[in-house]
């Protein structure tokens, strides 16, 4: 069942999904050769905290961390643990929250120091996939819009589409109706109206698009373990322009300065 948002609510999901945006922020100053992964993890959860939230992944179908955290081949859900990032790696940091009921997911993709030119193209590819699959996300359009966007833009490029993974829709539930695949048919599936909110989140691979799940239950990685991206904004459909309601401001402002 897909569910309509008033605008108080969708005003609601605005404020969850700051949070998300100020917490990827805050772990972006600490994004650096030697920093763990479950440090950067324990800084999001106690900034999560501190501003009035709670983690939305912790615990969240049996999940142990409050972020996602995923290097290089890992394409999304990694468990944060010891490892430290190298010069070089990039991270996917996928980032959730509960606030007043309702929940933010956003997440983006970081590089670690200095990377290969054709890595950087990757993470360069992979958001704008994610604007382009924004742009579709208008009243009276259908999901297959969004899928086509951005799966015709990454194969442009020379990119390949995860299958296996998808979006979502958000409110009071991290996971609701609809799915939004990262491809698909123009003019083909549910038709988008006002009130959805819905998660556009765009995972590319360098690679072939195949994936396989490591022992841990959780961990995605690229079959041929080339470097995927994983870009994600939630986003409210409007008439004639979708709602951003998650932000990447803060996270480009620390890396900019």
């Amino acid at each position: 069942m897909i569910f309509l948002k008033t605008q108080e609510e969708i005003e609601l999901l605005r404020e969850s999904n700051r949070l998300v945006g100020k917490t990827l922020g805050e772990v972006s100053k600490y994004i650096r050769p030697g920093i763990s992964t479950l440090e950067l993890d324990r800084i999001a959860e106690d900034f999560i905290r501190t501003h009035g939230g709670e983690p939305g992944f912790l615990g969240y179908g049996g999940f142990p961390n409050t972020l996602c955290v995923s290097i290089n081949d890992e394409v999304v859900h990694g468990i944060p643990s010891s490892c430290c990032l190298k010069e070089g790696d990039i991270v996917s940091v996928d980032c959730g929250v509960v606030k007043d009921g309702f929940y933010g997911d956003s997440a983006y993709t970081f590089a670690v120091g200095k990377v290969d030119e054709k890595v950087r193209k990757l993470l360069q590819v992979t958001r704008e996939c994610l604007y382009r699959g924004i742009e579709q996300a208008v009243a009276g359009m259908r999901i297959g819009d969004v899928g086509y966007a951005i799966q015709s833009y990454a194969e442009e490029n020379g990119f390949s589409v995860v299958r296996e993974l998808v979006g979502h829709g958000v409110g009071r539930d991290l996971h609701e109706d609809p799915q939004v695949p990262n491809y698909g048919r123009r003019g083909q599936g549910c038709k988008l109206k006002q009130g959805m909110v819905i998660a556009i989140e765009p995972m590319i691979n360098m690679g072939e698009r195949y994936v396989f799940q490591m022992p841990d239950g959780w961990t995605i990685r690229t079959r041929d373990h080339l470097p995927a991206a994983h870009f994600e904004h939630t986003v409210a459909v409007g008439r004639g322009k979708a709602d951003i309601l998650s932000t990447f401001e803060f996270i480009e402002d620390n890396l900019l300065n």
